[in-house]
């Protein structure tokens, strides 16, 4: 894939050093050069770049300032003449870090890790969703003396009563009573969707929207979330990226 790509420096030199190695990398483009940040910002801004190799020290606004403004996508590979400031370019999330004097040996390493991070984000982003074989979609529960298919993103929470369960889904008023254990039900449920969060309750933790005092919220329904099972429920959230 190519990377569009553009150079700040203050020193001339320099500039002219980058611009010949970009011209040397069949998978970079240059979009433009330009000696100070602060002429460099606007037009950053107005017309985003991939990749950005970035002096740090430099009159006015400096690189590493300079970097905390741009958008989101660009990614940044800081070049300077000063060791002092690899620290801080991880922090704000540099591709990498080049010491100056830079050969074309170095940057063309760090060129290709920022092309391998972008064919990975892009690689993520056009993943087709797909759907394994292994993994169930349904579960069969006995009730009212037939067999019971039921979808598996229909599930709502399940509450344990004893030797029954009543399984609450979105499509129906009232819930499917089936007679077995709570815990036997737990089993057939996948691990990565469902999470119990009291003796008598499991949930389906991608169908919450309201936590309210430590209580989950279903309509009228609260849910609660009891201290056995509280420290893994909020770990399983943030593990799964569902907390905000």
């Amino acid at each position: 894939m190519k990377l569009r790509c553009a150079i700040i420096d203050d020193e001339p030199l320099a500039v002219e050093l980058m611009e010949g190695y970009v011209q040397e990398t069949p998978f970079l483009t240059l979009d433009g050069s330009f000696g100070s940040s602060t002429t460099a910002l606007s037009a950053l801004r107005d017309h985003p770049v991939d990749l950005l190799f970035c002096d740090i020290q430099m009159p006015g606004l400096n690189g590493m300032e300079l970097s905390r403004m741009l958008p989101a996508e660009t990614r940044v590979i800081f070049t300077t003449a000063f060791s002092r400031y690899a620290v801080e370019g991880f922090r704000v999330n540099a591709v990498d870090y080049l010491l100056k004097p830079i050969s074309y040996a170095d940057f063309l390493a760090a060129a290709n890790k920022a092309r391998e991070w972008f064919e990975m984000k892009n690689k993520a982003e056009h993943r087709p969703e797909t759907v394994s074989e292994n993994v169930p979609q349904s579960l069969f529960v006995k009730t009212e003396y037939h067999l019971r298919q039921i979808a598996l993103d229909s599930i709502l929470y399940i509450e344990g009563l004893k030797d029954y369960v009543k399984i609450h889904t979105e499509e129906e008023p009232h819930p499917i009573l089936s007679l077995m254990s709570l815990k036997s039900l737990e089993a057939q449920l996948p691990e990565d969707r469902f999470i119990r969060v009291h003796r008598s309750f499991i949930v389906q933790a991608s169908k919450i929207r309201t936590i309210e005092r430590n209580r989950i919220v279903f309509g009228k329904t609260r849910i609660p979330i009891s201290e056995n099972y509280r420290q893994a429920f909020f770990d399983f959230l943030a593990e799964h990226a569902l907390m905000f």
